[in-house]
């Protein structure tokens, strides 16, 4: 179990005193934040100066604080709180890594973060390097990096705040499946979270503490289930599947707070589009009477922050160059929104499968996979960039050449299929070839009529498929692809590959073809 930073009981007894009121404080969120310290557009990608002049950005770091600082003055007595990833998405992060970061999560006073997935995109020393830079408590309370010695205790499994006197218990999660989802390294491990996290509350209220928030990089799936199966936590602040709650706005995936097992559950979108704002009012037990506001959507109504905007342009000046190349037109846009591409056949997916499968395809190679976690924004109408290409694919991905049989290449899609209903960053974008799900069917039987260059799959034939690295060695839990014969991992770099693609092709036209189907 992670250290904690649980008072000790005599320190609580000598700071209690006689009962007291109701008590009332106001939660500020933020997760999913991308190294989106640049205005976006609708779509998240980085919006250009003349349409942030015009009124059609969101979001940027220059705004959050703006709105913070609004929260905070609005609100007596606040917490903020950040539900993890902030690394990973923009040139920012490839330029700077976790110094940007750091800054910024420093300059805003977070009071506490949890570990996301992407904090482990470099390994443990750049989380390690982050946790060393910032004075913000990180928390991962299902982690066990005893093994690690970059780390050391510099992860939390939780905290405890005083707001107004009153003692807030903070206990962090971040994925149990990190291991597929990034890269941790052997000697780091998860555990699952509803256990971990039981055993946090009850320490917590055995020493006194009936004020608790799990700060939860688990998904809104995960978090509804650890609110119905466990007692004592008070608020779940949640992030990792990029969920938009709302009472107002008909495309939330459910109401703010969403209320499970009576624990309110909230949390923000992502890539600071907006700014969550929940109050919350205990009573003298430390029980929620109250849990109600709403999302800030942080358009061109919120002023930016001078200083702030000023400090990210500085940041910018070495990305310009990069960013403003040109490199292909598209006609209309190209959708990449993780709500469309982890859950179907989308234009970016089909964009990206395709482009590997047209350098490769002098090689013999006859199937094309992409995890549509790896797409990470749209590219909107007309002239694209290189800085847009790299908003979509930032990880440095590099082009993946290997040969399977029909067998594993069904596996493949299986473990694409498998957590559709959670969002799951494995859902399969394919060129080459097209399939159908059953999302009824039992595990191992979702997947049917594969057809490779129009033909039925032949499950003892061996096959030529392109990938880029990480999935082919086994992220996002394709480990059936680990083993396969012929691997070369080094190609090309997977967004210089889109953008050659463009360019070959343009003005390219976004399309599907029904590649993908469902029962």
């Amino acid at each position: 179990m992670r250290t904690s930073l649980i008072m000790t009981a005599a320190a609580l007894a000598l700071s209690a005193g006689t009962a007291h009121a109701d008590f009332t404080m106001t939660i500020l969120h933020t997760n999913d934040v991308h190294d989106r310290f640049e205005p976006i557009t609708s779509s998240g990608s980085t919006c250009g100066a003349e349409d942030d002049a015009a009124g059609k950005c969101f979001g940027g770091v220059a705004r959050l604080v703006t709105a913070v600082q609004q929260g905070r003055a609005a609100h007596e007595n606040t917490l903020l709180l950040d539900a993890g990833d902030w690394f990973q998405g923009t040139l920012f992060y490839t330029r700077y890594k976790h110094e940007a970061a750091g800054g910024f999560l420093d300059l805003l006073g977070y009071d506490a973060m949890a570990v996301g997935n992407h904090e482990f995109d470099d390994g443990p020393s750049e989380l390690a390097a982050l946790a060393d830079e910032i004075n913000v408590p990180l928390l991962a309370a299902n982690m066990d990096d005893s093994k690690e010695p970059s780390l050391g205790d510099k992860i939390l499994a939780n905290t405890v705040v005083t707001v107004a006197g009153e003692k807030i218990g903070i206990i962090g999660l971040t994925p149990q499946d990190n291991g597929e989802l990034a890269s941790p390294g052997p000697n780091v491990t998860f555990e699952a979270p509803i256990p971990v996290v039981q055993a946090q509350v009850d320490a917590m209220t055995e020493q006194g503490i009936n004020k608790i928030i799990l700060l939860s990089h688990s998904g809104y799936v995960v978090d509804q289930q650890i609110a119905d199966n466990t007692h004592g936590i008070d608020v779940i602040v949640g992030g990792h599947s990029h969920t938009l709650l709302s009472n107002t706005d008909e495309k939330a995936a459910g109401p703010y707070p969403t209320v499970v097992n009576s624990v309110p559950i909230v949390t923000a979108e992502s890539y600071t589009k907006y700014l969550g704002e929940l109050t919350v009012t205990f009573d003298d037990d430390g029980n929620v009477i109250t849990a109600k506001g709403a999302p800030r959507l942080l358009d061109a109504s919120v002023a930016e922050d001078a200083d702030a905007k000023a400090r990210i342009a500085k940041l910018a000046e070495p990305l310009q160059e990069i960013r403003e190349q040109v490199v292909g037109e598209a006609t209309a846009p190209i959708e990449g929104d993780r709500d469309i591409c982890r859950f179907r056949e989308c234009s970016m997916g089909d964009l990206v499968a395709e482009a590997q499968l047209a350098r490769v395809a002098d090689q013999g190679v006859q199937i094309s996979l992409v995890n549509g976690g790896g797409l990470r924004a749209s590219i909107d109408q007309g002239p694209v960039t290189m800085g847009e290409v790299l908003t979509v694919l930032p990880f440095l991905n590099t082009l993946s050449t290997f040969q399977i049989t029909g067998a594993q290449l069904a596996a493949a899609l299986e473990n694409g299929a498998s957590q559709i209903a959670e969002g799951g960053g494995r859902f399969t974008q394919v060129a080459g070839m097209s399939y159908t799900i059953d999302t009824n069917a039992p595990v191992g039987e979702r997947i049917s009529d594969i057809l490779v260059g129009g033909e039925p799959v032949d499950m003892d034939a061996e096959y030529m498929a392109v990938s880029n690295n990480y999935v082919r060695n086994g992220g996002d839990g394709f480990s059936m692809l680990v083993d396969a014969k012929n691997a070369y991992d080094y190609g090309p770099d997977l967004a210089e590959v889109v953008a050659d693609y463009l360019g070959e092709h343009q003005p390219y036209t976004p399309t599907t073809d029904g590649r993908i189907t469902f029962k």
